[in-house]
């Protein structure tokens, strides 16, 4: 169940183990944050669920900073209850609540509307005006309210924090199998299969259009992807870029090859995984230069899934 703050009245969800934060992008980390909750909520016999904020709170304190999200708001939902959360909690972010004070946020959310008989949180969950809510204020705060607060030390992988705004910075420098391996599945984008200017079906290599309302694209290059379609993956070559070679678009446009299917896919939804970067975007002296390039790609894409399973 979707609950959306303050339009919706208090959910009646028993007990509910909440998982505050948010969330953006599912990785390892809220991975972690999430499995706890579930187990939590079977103890007590009470209801799994995962706070969020929509917009991002980032957008609302500090605009001109925030950054690029991993996840549309439907994403993170649609995510959050693959993962088990039978309730799911969406904060409408304002102004306003950018000034409420750690114990405003508690009582008014967490207590008077949700009703929450624990809370757990990542380990540099920061709430309340000027993010003056660390994790021993809300400890304090549970202990005066009557509900228990607890926290997940950051999550490692291999060398480094797994976290959000590592992931971001991954994904905008093109190394999206470490952001991968980092999130605990491949970074994707969803879209709709768009007309274009059909170059890739002259060139022999028919593609499809995306438009994706994801805020978060990779840097122009040529990538191993997988495309779902209708709950069925693809394994496909996709560009992110301008089409140097043709000059014939004002903006950077997703254009993907799917590698086993070549029927018409106009009107269809995509959801386009990233699996690994192949090689930069550049520009051809002339058409045959490219396709033999595109050719090369293909071949490239193929042993890699040759190596690995979608």
């Amino acid at each position: 169940m979707i609950a959306h703050y303050p339009e919706d009245p208090p959910p009646r969800w028993h007990n509910p183990v909440l998982a505050l934060g948010n969330f953006d992008g599912l990785h390892r980390g809220h991975a972690k944050i999430i499995d706890r909750v579930r187990r939590r909520a079977g103890e007590r016999a009470g209801t799994p669920a995962a706070m969020t904020f929509d917009p991002h709170p980032p957008r609302v304190v500090r605009p001109d900073k925030a950054p690029a999200l991993l996840m549309t708001t439907e994403q993170r939902i649609e995510a959050l209850g693959r993962a088990g959360m039978q309730g799911v909690a969406v904060v409408r972010f304002t102004h306003e609540m950018s000034q409420w004070d750690p114990e405003t946020f508690v009582r008014t959310v967490l207590v008077e509307w949700l009703r929450v008989v624990e809370v757990w949180v990542g380990a540099n969950f920061l709430f309340g005006h000027e993010r003056a809510g660390t994790f021993t204020v809300l400890r304090t705060l549970g202990a005066r309210y009557g509900f228990r607060a607890e926290k997940i030390d950051a999550v490692r992988y291999k060398d480094f924090v797994v976290s959000s705004t590592r992931i971001r910075r991954l994904v905008s420098e093109g190394r999206v199998d470490e952001a991968g391996a980092l999130l605990g599945h491949h970074y994707f984008i969803d879209g709709l299969v768009v007309h274009g200017k059909a170059r890739g079906r002259e060139l022999g290599f028919p593609t499809a259009n995306l438009q994706s309302a994801n805020e978060l694209l990779p840097p122009a290059g040529v990538y191993a992807t997988t495309a779902a379609i209708n709950g069925v993956e693809h394994p496909s070559v996709t560009n992110v870029g301008m089409r140097p070679t043709f000059g014939d678009v004002d903006r950077v446009v997703v254009e993907t090859h799917l590698l086993d299917l070549s029927r018409d896919l106009y009107g269809a939804k995509v959801r386009l995984s990233f699996v690994q970067r192949l090689r930069d975007e550049r520009t051809f002296p002339d058409v045959d230069a490219l396709r033999a390039q595109i050719e090369a790609d293909c071949r490239s894409a193929r042993r890699l899934f040759g190596h690995i399973s979608l």
